[in-house]
């Protein structure tokens, strides 16, 4: 059994023992090359140079605060970013490119790639390196934006990582793993057949109607650019310190992920918070309190996640990088 760093009430004790700090919130942005990107930063009033968070949102429509229109309104980025700062640590989340404020920078999905949402990750990542407000860059991914931060941290010059609720699989063996509970066979073994193709770049015009809303022929091109990536692969490559972060209640990404992410550079640190779920919330594993917790904006954060969060940043800025 990996070991691995559990809460506990003394050190969130001691953690709690500092005054907070106040928080200014301003908008910022981005100029691309294909136009303009939009973001929040969050900084603690400090009279010295700061660590910053950039906060890198999961798949699909998912916005700067953690929130999707399909899946519903949480804010689970949003108070990550608010906890922190009380904490003395800023950061910047924003919306990815076609979503929310940063639509119209690249408004159809087509055009969309893995690869696209990396380079955004290190322009933001050069940009907050270049603020003498900020001594230290640590990149903070949720779910698939886990992965575009493990894929950026090299070229971003970041100084540490979080993967809050990463996955260790390439995800078109998520997505098998998912549907082989869901589906009817008829439509799994459809759906495992645009699985293949896609995995051999390829793509399908004609998708059934029940598998439109995963496989529609204007995703493809996405899925294609994000089946090629192997998470635990990206993971295993990083230089710096990195934590590991993931509930026991998460019903989208297992804790054997976490766990598979630790083999892979063993000496990340994980962090198993029991009871918490995908969105960052203590939640029974029961499917009508989860599905709730996902459109639930005044649950709070799981107790001691932001406390545990901000001391590895703490801790990783007098940890040598490995090698």
């Amino acid at each position: 059994m990996l070991r691995a760093l559990l809460l506990t009430l003394p050190l969130l004790a001691g953690l709690a023992q500092a005054a907070p700090y106040t928080i200014a919130q301003r908008a910022v942005s981005l100029d691309t090359s294909q136009g303009r990107l939009h973001g929040t930063l969050v900084q603690p009033r400090s009279s010295e140079p700061v660590a910053v968070a950039l906060l890198i949102a999961g798949s699909g429509p998912t916005d700067r605060d953690g929130n999707n229109p399909a899946g519903g309104h949480n804010d689970s980025l949003k108070k990550l970013a608010q906890s922190l700062a009380k904490q003395g640590i800023a950061s910047l989340r924003y919306d990815k490119r076609g979503v929310a404020a940063s639509r119209a920078t690249t408004p159809d999905e087509r055009d969309l790639s893995v690869e696209g949402y990396v380079a955004d990750a290190v322009a933001w990542s050069r940009l907050l390196k270049a603020d003498p407000a900020f001594n230290r860059l640590i990149l903070i991914g949720h779910s698939e934006g886990a992965l575009i931060a493990s894929l950026a941290a090299a070229q971003a010059g970041a100084d540490a990582l979080v993967s809050l609720a990463g996955s260790s699989r390439p995800i078109d063996r998520v997505l098998r793993e998912q549907l082989s509970y869901r589906l009817p066979p008829k439509l799994l073994a459809q759906s495992h057949l645009l699985l293949d193709r896609l995995l051999a770049g390829q793509q399908t015009e004609q998708v059934p109607d029940q598998l439109l809303f995963l496989f529609r022929p204007s995703v493809q091109p996405y899925l294609i650019s994000l089946f090629r990536q192997d998470p635990s692969a990206a993971f295993a490559r990083l230089a710096i310190p990195a934590l590991i972060v993931q509930g026991s209640h998460d019903i989208q990404v297992g804790v054997a992920d976490a766990e598979a992410l630790k083999a892979a550079k063993p000496d990340a640190e994980l962090l198993l918070i029991p009871a918490m779920n995908h969105v960052l919330r203590i939640v029974p594993l029961a499917m009508p309190a989860q599905l709730a917790s996902y459109d639930n904006p005044r649950l709070p954060l799981a107790g001691g996640l932001s406390a545990q969060i901000a001391g590895f940043i703490q801790r990783s800025g007098h940890v040598p990088a490995s090698r």
